[in-house]
């Protein structure tokens, strides 16, 4: 069976779990100007910016023959969780012959979710599908290991070019593994690849690090939200992202894995957003507090044009920046939105924060 899915962030990662299932499997290409024109064209108008990337990627991938597309439900109120739905219908309506798996958390219906694991599981045994689950899970794992190391290092490398195209070799070799072993391998590797470049970190004082919170999509999808990552990297800033695929999985597949980091975030919201209002709305709240509690210097929010959710998140801002002495910048991203006014604006909040820590350094000095 030909398969596919939508691109977000770590791509290999899905793609390695169904092709170890045994399935065909059709990679999606990274979102370009022609996908979102694409997407927005045979999308309802006021859908929010993932939604219309996402019909783009499926209505380019439909021409290489996909026969199925995987995909995940949204959380809790947010339209989210009709995706999958209006997009097989629209594609339908379109004339394409094509199925679609939506993959819900399984406590909301386990019946369905059996289903949809028998479909994917095919003929393998039920040994060889935990084997490949095992496998899958350790990768996703340790490319986010990797990856957050290297937006913390690539601040400070004086070849950011040599070490970006050394990070997708390192992608490439994840790619190739067929056992929880390679990856054990290929992470060693990429670790050794990495000292190599012999990347000291500033003392403490002198680090500036951003967190960077919001809607899933527009947070882990680099070609969408304008390479924000590499080009606070490329100011002098450490960067981490409030949700990792690894992060993704342990809240919705393996509960009881992510279920205390979950509370966690869910406690320190309290105050600020204390219901469900869908997404992960509550949980960037919650993030943006414990990014002041960790000593990041600054938190970027991210959030597509439309979003309800995190429309609501942002309007905490001016509260939580004031409630914890922190600058925070919130980006809105659409179809609409160039990458110059992105690095405009990052820009300038890398320079505030720079000259925060340099008066307070200062001001610190002139009381001793």
């Amino acid at each position: 069976m030909r398969v596919s899915f939508p691109y977000m962030g770590s791509t290999i990662v899905y793609g390695k779990l169904l092709e170890l299932l045994g399935h065909q499997v059709v990679m999606p290409e990274p979102p370009t100007r022609k996908t979102v024109d694409l997407g927005v064209k045979y999308s309802p108008e006021f859908a929010c910016f993932p939604f219309k990337v996402i019909m783009g990627t499926y209505l380019e991938t439909l021409e290489r023959g996909v026969e199925l597309f995987v995909t995940t439900g949204g959380q809790g109120p947010c339209r989210a969780g009709f995706y999958g739905e209006l997009h097989k219908k629209i594609i339908q309506n379109m004339g394409y012959d094509v199925d679609f798996i939506v993959l819900d958390p399984p406590w909301r219906d386990y019946e369905k979710f059996f289903r949809q694991i028998l479909t994917l599981k095919g003929d393998n045994s039920w040994f060889k599908v935990a084997e490949v689950i095992h496998t899958v899970y350790k990768m996703c794992k340790s490319v986010d290991i990797i990856e957050k190391l290297i937006t913390t290092v690539r601040a400070y490398a004086g070849d950011r070019a040599a070490l970006n195209r050394s990070w997708r070799d390192i992608l490439t070799a994840y790619s190739q593994i067929e056992t929880a072993r390679d990856v054990a391998r290929v992470e060693e590797e990429a670790l050794r690849v990495i000292e190599k470049y012999d990347i000291k970190l500033p003392p403490q004082e002198k680090r500036i690090r951003i967190g960077i919170v919001g809607e899933i999509y527009v947070v882990m999808e680099p070609s969408i939200n304008g390479n924000i990552e590499e080009i606070l990297n490329s100011l002098g800033a450490e960067t981490e992202r409030s949700l990792y695929l690894s992060t993704y999985i342990d809240e919705t597949i393996f509960p009881w894995i992510g279920r205390k980091e979950k509370k966690k975030l869910i406690k320190k919201a309290s105050g600020y957003i204390d219901l469900n209002i869908g997404g992960h709305a509550r949980l960037s709240v919650g993030q943006i507090v414990d990014f002041k509690d960790r000593g990041f210097d600054g938190v970027i929010h991210l959030k597509p044009f439309a979003c309800l959710p995190e429309l609501i998140s942002e309007s905490m801002l001016e509260k939580l920046s004031a409630d914890l002495d922190m600058p925070i910048l919130s980006l809105s991203i659409d179809e609409q939105t160039a990458e110059a006014n992105i690095m405009t604006r990052l820009d300038a909040f890398v320079d505030f924060i720079k000259y925060g820590k340099a008066y307070s350094k200062e001001r610190v000095s002139l009381s001793v």
